[in-house]
């Protein structure tokens, strides 16, 4: 698996799909961007699959992460936090070796 993702993150988006009206079978793509403080950053959206990209399933929830992004994203953990600091998803990923101070950005 180049991800993994937590039961609170799963529930948590799963409910968005529900709350925005969006089919169950469409998948949710991740990717890394250029950008932010650090150099780049964590995107996530409703998207579709296509022939380059990698294919994912947790259950009910389908992934989708173009090849460019899995090198990033590779070892990266989605999880959910809701608490004094924040509440929403949090991608830790063990490889990043710089993070902005707001958590949306990250080098290697």
């Amino acid at each position: 698996m180049i991800i993994e993702i937590t039961e609170k993150a799963k529930e948590y988006i799963l409910g968005t799909y529900k709350k925005d009206c969006v089919e169950i079978t469409r998948p949710i793509r991740l990717k890394v961007i250029g950008g932010g403080c650090s150099g780049m950053s964590y995107k996530m959206e409703f998207g579709e699959k296509t022939d380059k990209d990698n294919f994912l399933e947790f259950g009910d929830l389908k992934v989708v992460i173009d090849l460019k992004s899995s090198i990033y994203l590779k070892g990266v953990t989605l999880d959910y936090k809701d608490g004094l600091e924040g509440k929403g998803i949090v991608f830790i990923n063990p490889s990043a070796k710089n993070t902005c101070g707001c958590g949306e950005s990250f080098s290697v």
